[in-house]
């Protein structure tokens, strides 16, 4: 447009119209970006208070440890703890309730780390020194995989878990059973300690 149009004339040796000062279009381009950052500002505040909103009493409460390179699933309600293994596994199990109201504090003993489960549309680095916190209230049931979205070392891309979304009732279900498990195996390595103790006795 401005080659075809605006281009100088043989012969014409007149200046163009000359526009210095405007001073509505000044106003709009000075003040519409600051009405702009003011209200994705707000709506950006908004959805953060939203979003690491905590509640006093949550069901269901997650201590979470990721290390180099796995991680391990802490229930303090019901002394229940869950450790796995880098893949191939066994994976870490992450079992949670639908429904309910579920806090995860989040540790880390080495290096920066992120907690990254995809169907959850969040993710959160796990820092050493500096705890993080978050809460869900989870909708679907269903077996998902989640990650460590921080490169965090050699092992980075095999620090995986196995997350189960399950009823409530299968939830207690599980508890009971992982108690059981530990009550078990808590019984079998003190009647190991007093047989070794009378071995050693006699």
């Amino acid at each position: 447009w401005a080659v075809i149009f605006h281009r100088k004339r043989r012969g014409d040796d007149r200046l163009p119209p000359q526009v210095r000062y405007n001073l509505p279009i000044e106003i709009l381009y000075t003040a519409l970006p600051f009405v702009l950052i003011a209200v994705l500002f707000y709506y950006t505040a908004r959805d953060e208070d939203y979003i690491d909103t905590l509640t006093a009493n949550p069901n269901v409460t997650v201590n979470v440890v990721a290390y180099q390179w796995s991680w391990q699933f802490n229930y303090p309600q019901y002394n229940v703890t869950d450790n796995g293994v880098m893949y191939p596994g066994p994976l870490p199990l992450l079992e949670l309730p639908v429904g309910e109201t579920v806090r995860f504090n989040l540790t880390s003993p080495d290096v920066i780390h992120s907690f990254w489960v995809p169907e959850f549309l969040f993710k959160r680095d796990v820092i050493p020194g500096h705890p993080n916190h978050f809460q869900v209230t989870l909708t679907h049931t269903g077996t998902f995989t989640g990650h460590c979205s921080e490169l965090c070392g050699l092992y980075h891309s095999r620090m995986l878990f196995t997350v189960k979304v399950v009823s409530q009732q299968q939830f207690q279900q599980w508890i009971s059973a992982r108690q059981s498990s530990s009550t078990t195996t808590s019984s079998t390595g003190q009647t190991a300690v007093k047989t070794a103790t009378r071995s050693v006795s006699k």
